[in-house]
């Protein structure tokens, strides 16, 4: 059949063939219906998620509405006819009919209306043919081109206008999914030519809008095509309805923005007037195809431009925010609905369904509540919601009032509203009241179905009625209904409660005939026995089912093997292993650290190491995880020579070390006691330019070069940290300032502390000493005396820091600040330390103060402090440079007479005081005696010893030890 081509304003218009769309019922204002199914087929409904084995299709969302086209837009949306979608049946009670292709309401005004259809277009087909002018070629309405007739043996009825001839043709169809399609209906050359011929310039909007509602139904392309044909002729001023229909077109293409647009457009362009109906079709395709983000912002949209919403818009909205759980939303539109007096039943269902599955039974209650006050009366899907909200939560007796309401309000329960009631008693262990029930629903002549026995068997097994619970469950399997997940998990844990390993055997082996995977059977086995204590069953039930099965599959194996691990079965778990039948190193490898890993947490470094000796290794590939994980448990069984070993192994193979190998290799060096084989490893690290520590490392190598005492190295990483920009916590500061803060100059210290403080952290109580040591020792008094405070303030000063700045004061011969913090650190509850003692005597010696040094000695007596061998060589360097020689020696006899015998640090000050009192031979004697006790001399012995024969004109035996000196390499 020819096509027609027109031309019009020099531009050619081909519109593709229409197809029929399938019947809607729509009120101006309203939603179209969907042509396969409703709303509620997506779950809107549903229960399946609240109880155990309940699952029921009871809340429509969606429903017909007639529309009345000759009536001004707007008004109240009121239904004329409802789809119903229950217990997997459609139902549709219309109040229209089809009386030779067109729409007829069944009011009393008897009236034809026309329909509004909502349609997801197929893309254009492949169209061919020949292109012939039709008798409208001069009024320029468009060209039409061949469609294909479609897939032989596809059979669809249509009645062609004006025309008795049935055909059969191919039925192109919408499907509920994002990308698919509703059923369309095939037009034939014919068809179109047909439509066509009516259509003139001269031909009214009404008639133009005719033609537009039969392409929509062929194909939304070709009717937005001829909606550009009408906007190029003035058809539009005025014509929402052709807006409505090309908003629907372009929304099953989800082109949200030419949607704008065209809403624009349509009110400044052609003065129409925004009603529900033009947003109603870009909700209904966001609902149909769950875009939640672009449903709500058409209803924003809406309410800005203050557009009233009507019955449709708020059940598609609910609808859909139901399905995809979004509870804020719903909750904006369902305020909203309240707001402009709407009653949408389905609203109210759907609100307390969203609340009863988050748990929220007080915000149900509250929304049936809110029913009562607006009047609204509840629908049979709705009692339903009811009933299933008293339930979830264990009001049986509100669920029993919601269930005789319905029966008082002439409702026909059906084994859904009995399934629900026997999940809610078996969430309350109520099983008697289950029972119960379940008898009511055999005598009101219904059949138990699958979800009956389920919930029986659920409620059951949480109640520990073992007995019960298996005759249900065969009850169920005998009825031929098949158990779900959630049974054979109960089922399992109450015979592991009740140790019947042969009822788990048949468990099992029902799981496996359903199709469950084999790795899930030994994960729920495992977690079932685990929790009551009888973990060491488990092998031997397997071993007597599918035991193969788990030794061929590596998921299954190591799932098994974990859990023995985790509960000390290693003799079950090595046994797994040595019998595995499966073949895959990068999985094993993981499998074998991670039961390590488990071993090591969980305090079981023996295990650990067994476990370790089992695996394969690889002489030259080692797994660097597994490696590093032994070298930890090694360390802390502070077996260091064996974690030395793999260390040794690691670097010997092809293996690279990463920044965490090393952090593992520096912890174990430190924490043996060598932290300078810790420092060659961090250099063996720094060859690696592209390692760059993490923060734990940091404080790791800063630890650890502050034991060696390597103050460059200190002051290197601290501005490697800074450069690296590791974010610093009040650990890391408190580190870098203990560890860095003789390394780097004074300044940068304040800085960083005043950065910590401003930061919010807190200093602890070593930190503020370090502060309080180095600006003492540096003569910054006025900051060390604001550190005190803070330490003081902070209750963090203890008597190492009354200590520390005491020593400072004394060093530098403040002796009334010095005094002043002894006092102080009396009041604070502290006694007068022997360190503090040892200050005062220090500075009062070497200032010549006897009589303070006499006085303090004194105190220390009286406090009864066991002097020490720093406070011996204060009192032999005092009396020594005095010149009192007998004085030295009776403090030599009274520190031997403690059992104490001369250090290093004594016998250089008896050197130096030997010297000074003209006595070089002693002084050598000395030397000797030194030797004979295995004390090694250092640079102060040599240069007091050399000072001394100078002194008394010894220069000959001064210049021999000197030469010795250097011979010893003493520097």
């Amino acid at each position: 059949m020819p096509a027609c081509l027109q031309i019009v304003r020099s531009r050619v218009y081909v519109i593709p063939p229409i197809r029929m769309a399938a019947l809607r019922i729509c009120k101006r204002g309203g939603a179209p219906e969907p042509r396969r199914g409703n709303l509620a087929a997506g779950s809107a409904g549903q229960f399946g998620s609240d109880s155990v084995g309940f699952s029921s299709w009871v809340l429509p969302i969606s429903a017909g509405y007639a529309v009345d086209r000759r009536q001004a837009a707007g008004g109240a949306a009121t239904c004329h006819g409802l789809l119903y979608v229950g217990s997997g049946r459609r139902k549709i009670y219309p109040r229209a009919s089809l009386v030779n292709g067109g729409v007829s309401s069944l009011e009393d005004s008897g009236s034809r209306e026309s329909t509004l259809c909502v349609s997801d277009p197929p893309e254009d087909a492949s169209f061919s043919g020949k292109l012939a002018p039709s008798r409208d070629v001069v009024d320029g309405i468009g060209g039409i081109s061949r469609s294909s007739a479609g897939k032989k043996g596809m059979k669809f009825r249509r009645r062609v206008q004006g025309g008795n001839k049935l055909a059969r043709y191919t039925a192109p169809r919408r499907s509920n999914g994002k990308s698919g399609q509703d059923k369309r209906v095939f037009l034939s050359e014919d068809d179109i030519s047909a439509i066509l011929s009516s259509v003139t310039y001269e031909s009214s909007i009404e008639e133009c809008n005719s033609v537009l509602i039969r392409l929509e139904k062929h194909n939304d392309k070709t009717a937005l095509r001829f909606f550009e044909w009408m906007k190029a002729n003035g058809k539009l001023k005025g014509n929402p309805e052709a807006y409505h229909l090309a908003l629907q077109a372009i929304a099953w293409k989800e082109d949200w923005e030419i949607a704008g647009q065209l809403l624009h457009e349509m009110v400044a362009d052609s003065g129409c007037t925004l009603d529900a109906q033009a947003f109603n079709g870009l909700i209904y395709v966001c609902a149909k195809r769950r875009l939640v983000p672009w449903g709500t912002k058409w209803f924003h949209m809406m309410l800005e431009r203050e557009v009233q919403p009507n019955v449709s818009t708020v059940g598609m909205l609910m609808g859909l925010y139901q399905r995809t759980g979004n509870l804020p939303e719903a909750e904006f539109t369902f305020a909203k609905m309240r707001n402009c007096s709407i009653k949408c039943i389905n609203a109210y269902s759907a609100m307390i369904t969203l609340y009863t599955r988050a748990g929220l039974f007080a915000k149900s209650e509250e929304v049936i509540t809110l029913m009562k006050y607006d009047e609204v009366v509840p629908s049979k899907e709705n009692w339903l919601v009811r009933l299933n909200a008293y339930s979830q939560q264990g009001k049986m007796e509100e669920a029993e009032l919601v269930l005789r309401s319905m029966v008082d309000e002439g409702i026909d329960l059906d084994v859904v509203a009995y399934n629900t009631l026997i999940t809610g008693y078996g969430k309350v262990s109520d099983m008697q009241k289950a029972m119960e029930v379940f008898n009511r629903l055999k005598s009101a002549g219904l059949a138990p179905d699958e979800t009956t026995y389920r919930s029986m068997v659920e409620g059951l097994g949480r109640a520990d009625k073992y007995k019960d619970s298996i005759l249900y469950y065969q009850k169920l399997r005998k009825s031929g209904f098949k158990p779900n997940a959630s049974n054979f998990y109960t089922m399992i844990n109450l015979l592991a409660r009740h140790d019947d390993s042969e009822g788990a055997k048949e468990i099992l082996e029902d799981m496996r005939a359903a199709g469950c995977q084999c790795s899930s059977i030994v994960t729920v086995l495992v977690r079932a026995y685990g929790s009551v204590g009888r973990m060491h069953r488990v092998l031997q039930i397997l071993q007597a089912c599918f035991y193969k099965n788990v030794l061929f599959d590596a998921t299954s194996c190591s799932i098994l093997v974990t859990a023995f691990v985790q509960h000390s079965l290693i003799e079950e778990a090595l046994c797994v292993l040595r019998e595995k039948k499966w073949r895959d190193s990068d999985f094993e490898d993981n499998l074998y650290h991670t039961l390590i890993c488990s071993c090591k947490e969980a305090g079981s470094c023996d295990d650990a190491v067994r476990i370790y000796n089992q695996m394969p290794k690889s002489a030259t590939h080692p797994n660097l995880r597994i490696y590093c994980s032994m070298i930890d448990v090694f360390s802390i069984m502070d077996r260091f020579a064996d974690a030395e070993t793999l260390y040794v192994e690691l670097k010997a193979s092809s293996c690279v070390l990463d920044m965490i190998a090393y952090s593992i290799i520096v912890r174990m060096y430190s924490k043996a006691g060598r932290p300078e084989d810790a420092c060659l490893v961090l250099e063996d690290m720094k060859k690696q330019n592209e390692i760059v520590p993490d923060k734990y490392l940091f404080l790791d190598m800063l630890r650890t070069y502050q034991k060696c005492g390597l103050l460059e190295k200190l002051s290197d990483t601290y501005y490697w940290i800074l450069k690296s920009r590791v974010e610093l916590d009040e650990a890391m500061y408190n580190c870098i300032i203990n560890c860095c803060g003789r390394a780097i100059p004074v300044d940068e210290l304040s800085r960083i502390f005043d950065e910590m403080i401003q930061q919010g952290h807190l200093a602890n109580t070593v930190t503020l000493n370090v502060l309080l040591d180095i600006y003492g020792k540096a003569g910054l008094f006025n900051r060390a005396e604001k550190v005190f405070l803070m330490a003081r303030k902070q209750g963090l000063a203890d008597i190492i820091s009354y200590n520390t700045i005491i020593a400072a004061y004394a060093k530098n011969g403040d002796f009334r600040s010095m005094t002043y913090f002894v006092q102080r650190m009396q009041e604070a509850g502290f006694p007068v330390s022997l360190e503090a003692y040892n200050c005062m005597l220090d500075a009062y010696g070497k200032t010549g103060q006897l009589e303070e040094f006499a006085a303090v000695l004194q105190k220390m007596e009286r406090a009864r402090c066991d002097l020490d061998h720093y406070t011996y060589n204060i009192m032999i360097n005092i009396y020594g440079r005095r010149g009192w020689i007998e004085g030295v020696a009776n403090v030599l006899a009274e520190l031997k007479s403690r059992g104490l015998e001369p250090d290093l640090y004594s016998y250089n000050t008896l050197i130096k005081v030997y010297g000074i009192a003209g006595m070089p031979e002693d002084a050598v004697k000395l030397m000797q005696e030194m030797r004979l006790k295995g004390i090694s001399a250092d640079r102060i012995t040599y240069t007091n010893l050399i000072a001394a024969l100078q002194r008394n004109g010894n220069f000959l035996e001064a210049v021999k030890w000197s030469l010795w000196m250097k011979q010893t390499g003493v520097a």
